[in-house]
């Protein structure tokens, strides 16, 4: 079995995916025409060759246009089911996807719209395709704490099919401290927590999501081999970095794939998974990340393996679920 087919077959868990970040140019100009709304865009193309960052708020602006779009509980459905399709093509069979209810309530669209149709398309999905999913709410740290409680409140009627709260939008410049009353907060209300940071920013954005947010993995987390102390705790305490190279590409964390620290990680027993991000903006879903980043870093397939069962070990499936799937990596050879 080649590299290529061993990618095709293994089973893995995505958990570090921007639901808003899987909006394909196509089905973001199909529901523009449908809720009648203008964007700055004349053509699929057009879209896509303004998809050229060079760093991550360059990708924002572009991101938050397109999420513009989304009105109404059928447009948040038909994206959601949209990444589905790819992840059941893709072997991916379970995802913890991040969704950004302040990209859209900050527009008048209700919390209740955008939640009830991205959890009515993972139902769908699990029935559809077999794949188990987990929903994480994101805070945009580029906005203050007090907006991030009053997003905490308006979750409270669906807490329970919400297992984790997240960090992410612009990094530099608002590290994780900014919003530890929060996170500190959405623990006592029984969530689970996760953060990006460490991709732009510096790794002690990673030591603060850490020992401020009480984290249980971190997303990105490239620049922690930056620091030695870190490191040791990393490894020692198996904290999963959700790692998503063609992202780190694509906005210029790194200039060369061939130069991306994943391998190094790995073999140091990190826990590192691989993930696609925003795939829609970054040129690749699940597979096209294991593909390019094998290439560029020369993995070979027992690298492959350790990397999908790392990311069950590292997702909030119960433990026998996590058991079967990191046997099912186990089998293939």
């Amino acid at each position: 079995m080649d590299i290529k087919e061993l990618i095709s077959v293994l089973p893995k868990a995505e958990l570090h995916l921007h639901i808003e970040g899987s909006f394909e140019p196509e089905l973001m100009f199909e529901i523009a025409e449908r809720n009648k709304v203008s964007i700055p865009y004349k053509s699929v193309e057009e879209v896509r060759d303004a998809y050229s960052f060079h760093n991550l708020q360059s990708f924002l602006d572009i991101y938050y246009a397109g999420a513009s779009v989304l009105l109404k509980e059928v447009d948040f459905y038909d994206m959601t089911m949209a990444y589905l399709k790819r992840c059941y093509e893709d072997h991916v069979v379970h995802t913890e996807i991040f969704f950004d209810p302040q990209t859209h309530t900050d527009r008048g669209v209700p919390f209740e719209v955008v939640f009830k149709g991205i959890k009515n398309a993972l139902d769908e999905g699990e029935k559809k395709y077999g794949i188990t999913s987990k929903m994480i709410m994101c805070f945009l740290r580029h906005l203050s704490e007090e907006e991030a409680f009053k997003t905490l409140e308006m979750a409270k009627p669906f807490k329970d099919n919400i297992i984790a709260v997240g960090l992410d939008s612009s990094e530099v410049g608002h590290p994780p401290a900014k919003f530890q009353k929060v996170f500190d907060e959405a623990r006592s209300q029984g969530y689970l927590t996760v953060a990006h940071a460490g991709e732009e920013g510096p790794p002690d954005y990673i030591w603060q999501a850490l020992d401020l947010l009480k984290v249980k993995r971190i997303d990105h987390g490239v620049r922690a081999l930056e620091d030695e102390k870190l490191m040791d705790i990393i490894i020692r305490e198996r904290i999963p970095l959700t790692v998503c190279p063609l992202s780190n590409l694509k906005l210029c964390v790194v200039d060369d794939l061939r130069k991306h620290n994943l391998k190094k990680m790995l073999d140091r027993g990190v826990c590192v998974t691989i993930n696609s991000d925003d795939p829609s903006y970054f040129g690749g879903y699940m597979n096209q990340n294991f593909l390019e980043t094998s290439k560029a870093l020369n993995l070979n397939k027992s690298d492959l393996i350790q990397i999908a069962k790392n990311s069950f070990e590292a997702s909030f499936m119960d433990d026998k679920e996590k058991e079967h799937w990191i046997e099912k990596c186990n089998q293939v050879q």
